[in-house]
């Protein structure tokens, strides 16, 4: 194992990927002679040429669009939006074009490409710089959605995805990139759709992904010392979901808690206590309980901000909640 930054582990993976097919390439605001907006593609223009690390106007409909043709005449593109907000401007290449070329292409074409790049808030950025749009894009058929929470996971589920034949929106966090951690030394990947219990326990199920699983895992300590076991899931990937991992949680702990930054209404833990009341009704011992954002636009102001958004406490009053604490 070695200790690197998230940044350098999606930098890492990006790289190893590109040696190995030729068909990669990474275009982007910045990717090249900035080196990246968060040093995420540090080095890569150096070692692999204009060419292949290509920097961008600020139009992320002309270059998501750009990559959508060529990933269906053969090349496998990893699109980086500055964060995710600005991807709203080149959403109709994403959901109209990468998402359905395939089914309407009737299996002619592929569309093997990865948008990478920040979501959620990250600060004092403001209203239009601060949203979660993980369950829009999970909403839409032919799109796979993952948001790792760590170094290692960003590396394996990158190349993964990198693989992949259909598109992938990669969701990361400004942060996290400082983040330090593990990652294993060697190629390694971890496949989609698989979450991975973090912290096994017996009286809770903790459901999170993201940078907001943090809160979760402070929760987790805090509520240690009062005698209460809590088994935390990083769903990693929330489209497609291992509704497995979920099911077989649940089942063994009986009580639910799911921890998402994003709006309320219709966000990814609703799907998810839909199909646990559907699957595992019979072994809930209590209501499930969702935390997420304020059903409000972010603040700027950092005392409502801090109110807008979920935190530990948050995590530890619905934990106590299904406990009937």
């Amino acid at each position: 194992m070695k200790t690197i930054q998230f940044r350098e582990a999606i930098c890492e993976a990006m790289s190893e990927e590109m040696r190995r097919d030729e068909s990669i390439y990474l275009m982007g605001e910045e990717v090249a002679e900035y080196n990246g907006a968060y040093k995420a593609s540090k080095g890569m223009l150096d070692e692999f040429g204009a060419d292949r690390v290509i920097d961008t106007p600020i139009s992320e409909l002309g270059f998501a669009g750009i990559g959508v043709g060529s990933a269906m005449n053969g090349n496998r593109p990893i699109i980086e939006f500055m964060t995710f907000n600005f991807a709203l401007v080149g959403i109709d290449q994403i959901i109209n074009n990468a998402a359905k070329i395939r089914q309407m292409s009737g299996g002619q074409f592929n569309c093997p490409i990865v948008f990478r790049g920040p979501t959620g808030s990250a600060g004092q950025l403001g209203a239009t710089h601060s949203q979660a749009f993980e369950s829009w894009f999970a909403n839409c058929p032919g799109l796979k959605v993952v948001v790792p929470s760590n170094p290692a996971d960003a590396k394996g589920l990158l190349k993964a995805a990198i693989r992949d034949n259909d598109p992938v929106i990669f969701m990361e966090s400004e942060q996290m990139y400082g983040d330090k951690a593990e990652v294993p030394e060697g190629e390694y990947l971890i496949p989609l759709g698989v979450a991975d219990i973090k912290r096994e326990g017996t009286d809770v199920t903790i459901i999170s992904f993201g940078k907001i699983i943090k809160e979760a895992y402070k929760a987790a300590d805090e509520l240690q010392k009062e005698g209460i076991s809590c088994e935390i899931i990083d769903l990693r990937t929330v489209k497609p979901l291992d509704y497995e991992a979920i099911l077989k949680s649940v089942k063994k702990t009986n009580r639910v808690v799911i921890l998402e930054e994003a709006w309320p209404y219709g966000n990814v833990a609703s799907e998810i206590i839909y199909h646990i009341q559907s699957n595992a009704f019979d072994f809930l011992d209590a209501p499930i309980e969702k935390i997420n954002t304020a059903d409000t636009p972010a603040p700027y102001s950092p005392v409502l901000l801090a109110e807008w958004l979920p935190d530990y406490k948050d995590v530890i009053n619905s934990v106590k909640k299904v406990l009937y604490k």
